[in-house]
């Protein structure tokens, strides 16, 4: 406790001349007194203006000193009552130092409770007029006015206060005060740099360790004054050693701040050595606080055993801070098995010994199921215990419990109110929560203004969760604005501070497109998730390899990374590994196939049963078939209905496969439609039903589906269940031909060609149909031109273009033009029987040399007999 020395111990006349001389300089100091500075900060209050008023000390005789120096023996032997009974009558008589020391004793609690209010109503009484304290109270007021203790926070005021204290030459803080209000200003008050940089540095000089500390700390990175590591190390260093003089003395508190100095974010840098010597100093000064935070510290650093030790035997001494400490580190050990039961053991002396931080610590053991603790209903309680405190981590625990826990019945309008709670207690996982909530609406009318406010001040204070969730939402462009550079810094940004989810949806960005770039940067960035261990990664990384997305496609690999996510507890890579298994299927790995199929793929058992239906890849196994295809159609697999549908078809058991030709239309197969609308139109397999063939094929149609469109071109054409309509049989017709149908330009092509159905005769249209058709391999078409060609008939006659045609279908195995050909041949020899040994010879030809069996044809075929009879076989498409 500072004394204020004796002024008024001067001879009178001295007092008196003193008294004369100065009352013209003070008088015209009246209101400027303590303001040198006051363009900094907006005028003195009219109220308080008395605090700053020039003139003579008040008069103090020696034995009004007399009484003030014994109330301050009194109180520095702790004897509080006799003080102030020193103290009262001085007040009285309005003696300025007794307002001090009164004031004194209430700022601090000292015989009195302890009252910030009343002292600072005192301190401004003890500055009503001038007098040797004024310096000193203004300086203890305007520390009130600073914090908002007792008083409404005022910076204006507190900057005059110190002024005033600054010009009061005190040698005490004030103008370490100041700087720091002038570092950044305040409300009413301009910042100014430069001037807080003067007066730390007077402040400094004259070995203020708090002006040390801060003008270490300014020019460290990330300082307000200009990076110089070796200042700052200059100062942090000049600031130990007072510190350490202090620490000689027995001050506990230089010994904590000297391990301060030590940390890993300390000034002097992280020296473990250092930190845990000066924390054994002061617990060894008796600090019990110190030495559990020596044994948090050697437990963090790896001295675990060691810190366990420093940690039970301040826990044992009633520290609640080592209890807790020492709970929270049985439960999450960084070698070794956790101890649950020790740990639940202290952690719940800390909760009886009054820790809210201990409720929270075993409350999240208990909901997250740490280190073998288990016990949700508990866990809840407990945190419901210390949200009624305003515990700002367990609000924002049962926050996430109740907007996004599976476990628990989701009430988000509850989960927001806890957010909200948590956020205004400024706590930054609550407020990245409360604003991912506001941007999807989760609880609460959905705001997308404040939820990219909220998430970027928590993007701010270093939460990647944030980072990542606003990131996603740039690149979305769906809820905020469409930024594309913005969301790609922040993910990168939440990335390297080692959110892997964040590393994946960067990756995914690039794989899908939402940001430019090669592909291989969104593979390079996914596998490194996936490496770090983030199955959804895993998952990620499999699928691009089995759709060749940035990458080779590799189906091997993408087995061997969904496997990992499978391992990895993954939901979705089950799924995703299956379908991989059953594209391992399809390139002929059958076991990939059948472990695809007993995990229940749908599709996979439907392509496990036509493998045992056409021996692929198995031998033909009608039973294995029939079984695998039932179990993918029970599955609701509409492919597998119109496989069985065609089995029993061609097996003869029409009821059975319109049974399941039905339930494949009814789940949307277009094929089966197409299947099922020819058979009711023609009446084939079915009793006949027009109306419904037609409705079927159009439906198969307009879905896409070209045979569908050919099929209605054909009954249109012909005739076949409904009148010829010329027009009808065209449009469905073209729309097959539009599709890239080769059978139905040949179709159309013959049709127009021949004229012979609704469609009028348009040989030159035609031709050039048939022509495209047999260009592009159609047997069908190769065959129509190489009869037109021999019949002479619509096209001008060309033998040669006949054979050539003929033998390109015949080559394929079209069955009228190998007939034709055969037909041909028996009919040049004289012979009306026998096609047999025709045909047989037709193999023949084939089978020898492509030129000379095209000679063979065409010699053949300059039999007039021969080319006639070929031209008469009826050409089946």
């Amino acid at each position: 406790m500072e004394r204020i020395a004796n002024r008024t111990r001067l001879i009178p006349s001295l007092r008196f001349t003193a008294a004369i001389t100065l009352s013209a300089w003070l008088a015209g100091c009246a209101v400027t007194q303590g303001t040198p500075g006051g363009e900094h900060a907006q005028p003195i209050p009219e109220a308080h203006e008395s605090w700053f008023s020039g003139g003579l000390d008040t008069n103090i005789d020696s034995m009004d000193w007399d009484q003030i120096n014994r109330a301050q023996d009194l109180i520095e032997t702790g004897r509080y009552d006799e003080a102030i009974e020193h103290l009262q009558p001085l007040i009285e008589r309005y003696v300025p130092p007794a307002y001090y020391e009164m004031a004194k004793l209430y700022d601090q609690g000292l015989g009195v409770e302890q009252d910030p209010s009343q002292a600072a109503r005192l301190y401004g009484q003890a500055i009503e007029q001038p007098s040797s304290i004024r310096g000193h109270a203004s300086l203890n007021l305007a520390r009130l006015y600073l914090e908002g203790r007792g008083v409404e926070r005022n910076d204006v005021l507190a900057y005059h206060l110190l002024w005033q204290a600054k010009e009061a030459e005190l040698d005490r803080t004030a103008e370490v005060l100041l700087a720091r209000l002038l570092t950044e200003g305040g409300e009413g008050v301009e910042a100014d740099p430069e001037l807080a940089h003067r007066l730390y540095s007077e402040a400094a000089a004259r070995g203020e360790p708090e002006a040390l500390e801060a003008l270490a700390e300014a020019h460290a990175p990330g300082g307000w004054l200009e990076e110089d590591p070796a200042r700052s190390m200059d100062y942090a260093q000049r600031y130990a050693d007072i510190l350490e003089s202090e620490a000689a003395q027995g001050e506990v508190n230089a010994m904590l701040q000297l391990a301060s100095l030590h940390s890993e974010d300390g000034l002097l840098g992280d020296q473990p050595d250092q930190r845990i010597h000066w924390l054994q100093q002061a617990a060894q000064a008796g600090d019990l606080d110190a030495l559990a935070r020596a044994g948090r510290d050697l437990t963090r650093d790896g001295n675990r055993q060691q810190g366990l030790e420093l940690l039970e035997d301040a826990a044992s001494q009633g520290s609640v801070d080592a209890m807790t400490h020492l709970g929270q580190a049985l439960l999450e050990p960084e070698a070794g098995n956790p101890e649950p039961v020790r740990a639940e053991r202290w952690l719940r002396e800390a909760i009886e010994a009054g820790s809210i931080d201990a409720r929270v610590i075993l409350g999240r053991a208990l909901v997250e199921g740490q280190a073998g603790l288990n016990d949700l209903p508990r866990g809840m309680g407990l945190l419901e215990q210390a949200a009624e405190q305003n515990h700002p981590q367990a609000l924002a625990q049962l926050g996430s419990l109740y907007l996004d826990d599976e476990r628990v019945a989701g009430q988000p309008y509850i989960a927001v109110d806890y957010l909200e709670r948590s956020h205004e207690l400024g706590h930054p996982w609550a407020t990245e929560q409360l604003g991912g909530a506001l941007l999807e609406g989760r609880g609460t009318a959905p705001d997308p203004t404040r939820a990219e406010e909220l998430l970027e001040q928590a993007a701010e204070r270093g939460q990647s969760g944030a980072m990542r969730i606003l990131g996603a939402a740039y690149l979305a462009g769906e809820v905020l604005p469409y930024d594309p550079v913005r969301g790609r810094e922040l993910l990168e940004h939440a990335a390297q501070a080692g959110d892997t989810t964040a590393l994946t949806q960067l990756g995914e960005a690039y794989l899908d497109g939402s940001l430019e770039g090669e592909p291989r940067e969104g593979i390079r960035l996914v596998g490194q998730a996936a490496h770090e261990g983030d199955a959804y990664a895993m998952v990620v990384l499999g699928r691009a390899y089995r759709h060749g997305d940035g990458v080779e496609r590799d189906l091997a690999e993408a087995n061997r990374w969904l496997t990992r996510a499978q391992e990895a507890g993954h939901e979705s890579a089950d799924d995703a590994l299956t379908y991989v298994q059953r594209d391992l299927g399809a390139q002929g790995d059958i076991q990939a196939l059948v472990a695809a199929a007993e995990d229940g793929h749908p599709g996979a058992m439907a392509d496990l049963g036509r493998a045992f239906l056409n021996g692929e890849g198995v031998e033909r196994d009608q039973s294995q078939a029939e079984y695998w295809l039932g179990q993918a159609h029970q599955a609701g697999h509409a492919g597998a209905a119109a496989s069985l549908g065609r089995l029993y078809m061609d097996r003869g058991d029409d009821a059975t496969a319109i049974e399941y030709l039905e339930a494949a239309v009814a789940r949307g197969h277009t094929g089966a439609r197409a299947n099922l609308g020819e058979a009711y139109l023609a009446g084939n397999h079915v009793e006949q039903d027009v109306d419904r063939g037609l409705e079927l094929l159009q439906q198969a149609a307009d879905a896409g589906m070209p045979n569908a469109a050919f099929a209605l071109g054909e009954a249109y054409q012909h005739g076949d269940g409904v009148e010829q309509n010329a027009e009808e049989a065209e449009r469905w017709y073209q729309q097959a031909v539009d599709a890239g149908a080769d059978y139905a330009s040949a179709g159309l092509g013959l049709a127009l060609m021949r004229g012979d159905g609704a469609i009028a005769q348009d040989v030159e249209r035609g031709h050039e149909l048939l022509l495209a058709a047999a260009e592009q391999g159609h047997p069908g078409a190769q065959a129509s031109l190489g009869r037109e060609y021999l019949r002479g008939v619509n096209l001008d006659r060309d033998p040669e273009r006949g054979a050539d045609y003929l033998y390109e279908a015949a080559s394929q195995g079209h069955h009228s033009a190998r007939l034709a050909l055969a037909e041909a041949y028996l009919t040049s020899r004289g012979l009306q029987a026998n096609q047999e040994q025709a045909l047989l010879w037709l193999d023949n030809v084939f089978e020898s040399e492509g030129q000379l069996a095209v000679e063979t044809l065409r010699q053949l075929l300059s039999d007039e007999e021969a080319i006639a009879a070929a031209g008469d076989v009826e050409i089946a498409e």
